[in-house]
């Protein structure tokens, strides 16, 4: 898997979520450790909106370093962040209180999936 194919992988992953109660401004940049998809990116939250880009940002509130498997289990909910922190599966660097919003982040996308398959439910039955 290359960079770009792990980016839009885990951007679809990412995107979607309901930020519109985070009312501070929120950045991280992620750096992925591997050999083929390894490469940064970044995650805003920025007056109730979500960017995901891929792109460092030197201004960010948090670097989180990890390797792609780790990012993709924490973005599905499949492993919480911060037994990734505890078991050094993930790293982290900078502020550690706005570090612990990432979370906040993967809960509302979770919210919106439930959402999006209880409506699918719905239709399916009508249908």
């Amino acid at each position: 898997m290359t960079y770009a194919d792990f980016f839009y992988d885990i951007k679809g992953r990412f995107m979607g979520a309901d930020v519109s109660d985070i009312h501070e401004h929120l950045a991280f940049e992620f750096d992925i450790e591997d050999e083929e998809a390894g490469g940064a990116f970044y995650v805003e939250v920025k007056d109730g909106v979500l960017y995901v880009e891929p792109y460092e940002y030197f201004d960010r509130d948090a670097r989180f370093i990890c390797a792609p498997e780790v990012l993709v289990k924490i973005a599905e909910g499949e492993m919480d962040p911060v037994w990734a922190f505890t078991t050094q599966k993930l790293k982290v660097e900078g502020n550690i209180d706005k570090a612990l919003r990432l979370k906040e982040i993967i809960e509302a996308k979770q919210r919106e999936m439930k959402k999006a398959a209880k409506q699918a439910e719905k239709k399916a039955k009508k249908g």
